[in-house]
């Protein structure tokens, strides 16, 4: 039975480009630590989304299937276009028990880009219905306090399913995140650059000043406000 958690209430990329040829991640890994843990030992991949924008939270998710139950065609996000995300976002919500959660701009700015992304990591682990017994997390190293054992793995997007679907809810509740706060903030342009530092946002940022949607630990804004840019609401 499939469970789900948006972890919103508490504290990209850019627009679609042409893709290179796609590898799907498979459940190497998963059968892997099944074969030492026990078959129903639950198991959780973990990514996050949206480092590099200058506006907008940092975004995690976790996502666990039992054995067998991954939609085909888990991939990396960022390999995938818009539409296929959405369309395994829907299908990983509907056969996996999932969490979703991010780190506030204000606990960007306040704690660092790096300990607000395991911040947002660990609370996506911790929002999962059904406490994992491990996570597999995507990169070269694991937060602290996921309350669990862990291990990291690089690619682990490309490589794990259960880490392929974790970077595809981030991503998809991330970029939907942000197309709201365009229609709350229009003029940045962020339903197409998701907050990233794109020539639209750039100009706009000269045109509209900084919002508080805006990382101010980020050099360009923190620059643009040193400057006395305006700073809109």
């Amino acid at each position: 039975m499939a469970a789900g958690r948006d972890a919103a209430s508490q504290p990209a990329m850019t627009e679609d480009v042409a893709l290179p040829p796609l590898t799907l991640a498979d459940d190497g890994l998963e059968t892997a630590l099944r074969a030492r843990l026990g078959v129903r030992a639950p198991i959780c991949g973990v990514d996050e989304a949206g480092r590099g924008p200058w506006a907008g939270p940092v975004f995690a998710a976790a996502v666990s299937f039992e054995a067998g139950a991954a939609p085909e065609g888990l991939a990396d996000s960022k390999m995938l276009t818009a539409e296929r995300r959405s369309e395994l976002a829907a299908s990983i919500r509907d056969c996996a028990v999932w969490a979703v959660a991010f780190a506030s701009v204000e606990e960007i700015d306040r704690l660092g880009l790096g300990r607000a992304a395991d911040l947002a990591m660990v609370r996506a682990v911790t929002g999962l219905a059904a406490a994992p017994a491990f996570a597999l997390v995507d990169g070269n190293r694991t937060p602290p306090g996921l309350g669990c054992e862990a291990e990291a793995v690089v690619q682990g997007d490309a490589r794990s399913v259960s880490v392929a679907a974790a970077s595809i809810l981030a991503k998809t509740a991330r970029d939907l995140l942000m197309e709201d706060l365009a229609a709350e903030t229009p003029g940045y342009g962020w339903e197409r650059n998701r907050g990233y530092g794109t020539p639209e946002h750039v100009e706009a940022l000269k045109r509209l000043g900084v919002t508080q949607h805006h990382r101010r630990s980020f050099k360009p804004i923190h620059n643009m406000l040193l400057e006395g840019r305006s700073v809109t609401n």
